[in-house]
């Protein structure tokens, strides 16, 4: 075979915004509802940058009947002016020039979520059609762009109507963007309302006094938010159905050359750590400097306040941090120039000089906070439960390396129990958590042995919203799943050591079966959470129905389907409901729900982690009267697939 030559002439050049379309992935993730919601929050952040600066207080975000949205604030309004070098006006560079923007320097933004510069260029690239309006110095300015596909069939991206031209006269400054998201890109979806106030009630909590207005015209509803509290208001909010063991959560804030500053935290009377970090408006959901900053200055201070008045006897050693964290719902929000990400998805920051900064703020301001008499009482709440939660520890740790001596390497009390696949690649090795002897019979003979592992539960496990963790350890269904997985759990949880790419919880299609799934994805949101984000746990969906005849078949997943295979088979149709996993036989149940080709499998994600603690005290924990006004406002009873909508289907 010849070889191709490979010339100059073959490198192709991809001019203004077509990188991005042809590559959307690289800028925003994915063109998934994720991705599609992305270009709305670049234009939402840039609005948030002006704000979190000093610029404006008021940011609106309207869902325009159209599929389009606009989202409009008062801030300075984008620079109108010719640029000295593009020689077109700084609105224009914007929106049509990737890494263009003025956050690349300190000078006009001190603080900005958005550092590369592609926000704005990369919502346009993506968009059938973008309009700005700029109200700047009493007048007002308009461009619109628009892709548009030539005679060749190639689509020319964010490409200006004509140039930015004044249009009238203002008494107000701001920027207003709409824009249409582009169906030849991301298919047939439209905006979620739930999704967009979920995330600006977000903002409005991290930008103490921000008021953010969201319109869904679609619906005429409007939903606003604005909280002089702050973060002080998030955590009120964060811990609602939880019990609060002082009213008021403790607040301080502060400043460095580096960094501002700001936590608030309560201390509850249940058993997990909760701390939500953020770093200049973005979640930073794997934590990172800052956090380990806070939580090392906290331990320092309340250790040395411990000792000091005498809640620590001089023999007794310190308390760690896991003890005073214990129950506790933190916000730690920071905002700093220069920032550094880790990863592509801004998720840890990595900032060395963030830890020092935090760290030293905190214990100052930590310090001051005790050494007021005012929140004594409030101390020593935390300090008795710390001391408390020491105990607990300790108990748990001795029942962990009693669990490791009697089970051998954590592997005897699964004999009779764990069906073992016996490859021992992990990447194409699978666990099915399965409800009830009977269906686990029936996976145990259905399986690939090679690669499935199956693991019946006798009864449902325990809550672990509402135990400690050595009641949780003592449980004997939850003990079989920590020994399965090989991971440990909790402050000893392995992620490497993990047994099984996928661990896949299958249960019946009813009410206990629902419940299930809900108990053991508790377990593994409060100690294994890792196994969630890292998109190892997934749901496993049986057939509700069998629609057959003699020279038809058809299994049914929702009841939606149902009328569709009921028109596809005719006359003379049967249909079977499956009550449970247990009716089906080993080769039915292999080819619903085991079959990789065949199967339909719901990962279990985390897309906003503050909510996900929130869903998880109403849903699991004790407040009946939440739970009931949660379901009576969400819950669909016409739809047995109701708990799909928040999960994403993945095979």
């Amino acid at each position: 075979m010849a070889e191709k030559k490979y010339e100059s002439k073959d490198i192709v050049v991809l001019d203004g915004l077509d990188a991005v379309r042809l590559r959307p992935g690289m800028y925003i993730g994915t063109t998934s509802s994720r991705g599609y919601h992305h270009i709305l929050w670049e234009i939402v952040d840039n609005a948030i940058d002006e704000i979190s600066n000093g610029f404006g207080d008021t940011i609106r975000i309207v869902l325009n009947k159209d599929g389009s949205a606009t989202v409009e604030d008062n801030g300075r309004g984008i620079p109108v002016d010719m640029h000295p070098t593009l020689k077109k006006s700084g609105v224009e560079v914007v929106y049509t020039t990737l890494h263009a923007g003025g956050k690349f320097n300190n000078e006009n933004y001190k603080f900005s979520g958005g550092l590369h510069g592609v926000g704005a260029s990369v919502t346009n690239a993506l968009s059938r059609w973008c309009k700005v309006v700029v109200n700047k110095g009493g007048k007002q300015y308009m461009v619109e762009f628009h892709s548009f596909e030539d005679a060749k069939g190639k689509i020319h991206s964010g490409i200006p109507v004509a140039p930015l031209k004044m249009v009238g006269t203002s008494k107000t400054s701001g920027t207003q963007v709409s824009f249409l998201p582009d169906d030849r890109v991301f298919g047939k979806q439209e905006f979620s309302f739930e999704t967009i106030i979920r995330r600006a009630r977000e903002l409005a909590f991290l930008n103490k006094g921000l008021r953010i207005v969201v319109t869904d015209e679609r619906i005429s509803q409007t939903e606003e938010f604005h909280y002089e509290g702050g973060i002080r208001d998030y955590v009120s909010y964060l811990v609602e159905g939880k019990n609060a063991l002082f009213k008021t959560p403790m607040y301080f804030v502060a400043e460095s050359k580096i960094v501002d500053l700001e936590v608030s935290f309560v201390s509850t009377d249940s058993y997990t750590e909760n701390t939500f970090s953020y770093v200049n408006n973005i979640p930073t959901t794997e934590g990172g400097m800052h956090e380990i900053g806070f939580k090392s200055a906290f331990t320092k201070v309340f250790n040395d306040y411990a000792r000091a008045n005498n809640f620590l006897k001089e023999k007794e050693p310190n308390l760690l941090g896991e003890d005073f964290r214990e129950g506790l719902v933190t916000i730690v929000n920071v905002k700093m120039s220069n920032v550094q990400f880790e990863g592509q998805t801004k998720t840890k920051l990595g900032n060395p000089e963030a830890r020092t900064e935090v760290e030293a703020l905190s214990i100052q301001k930590l310090g001051e906070l005790l050494a007021d008499k005012k929140n004594a009482t409030y101390a020593e709440i935390i300090i008795n439960k710390a001391k408390q939660a020491a105990k607990v520890r300790l108990a748990a740790k001795k029942a962990k390396e009693l669990t490791r001596a009697k089970n051998n390497a954590e592997n005897f009390n699964l004999v009779g129990k764990l069906a073992a696949s016996t490859s021992r690649d992990k990447q194409k090795s699978e666990l099915f958590i399965v409800e009830g002897d009977s269906a686990g019979g029936s996976a145990k003979q259905g399986r690939d042995r090679k690669y499935q592992a199956i693991l019946p539960l006798r009864g449902k496990p325990l809550n672990a919203e509402k135990k400690r963790v050595d009641q949780v350890l003592a449980n004997e269904e939850i003990r079989t799943i920590i020994s399965a997985l090989e991971t440990g759990f909790g402050e000893d949880f392995d992620l490497s050591s993990l047994r099984y790419n996928k661990v896949i919880i299958l249960s019946d299609a009813d009410v206990d079966g629902f419940h299930i799934r809900a108990i053991l994805c508790t377990f593994f949101y409060r100690y294994m959470r890792q196994l969630i984000t890292d998109g190892h746990l997934f749901v496993g969906l049986p057939p509700l129905y069998k629609v057959y005849k003699k020279d038809y078949e058809k299994y049914v997943y929702s009841d939606a389907e149902l009328a569709n295979a009921v028109a596809s088979a005719g006359k003379g149709y049967m249909i079977q409901r499956y009550k449970g996993l247990g009716e089906m036989n080993p080769e039915q149940l292999w080819e619903t729900t085991m079959a990789p080709e065949s199967r339909t499998l719901v990962q279990v994600t985390i897309e906003d982690a503050a909510q996900a603690e929130k869903m998880i005290t109403t849903w699991m924990g004790d407040d009946i009267d939440a739970r009931k006004a949660y379901i009576g406002q969400h819950a669909n009873f016409d739809r047995v697939d109701t708990f799909m909508r928040d999960y994403k289907k993945v095979d």
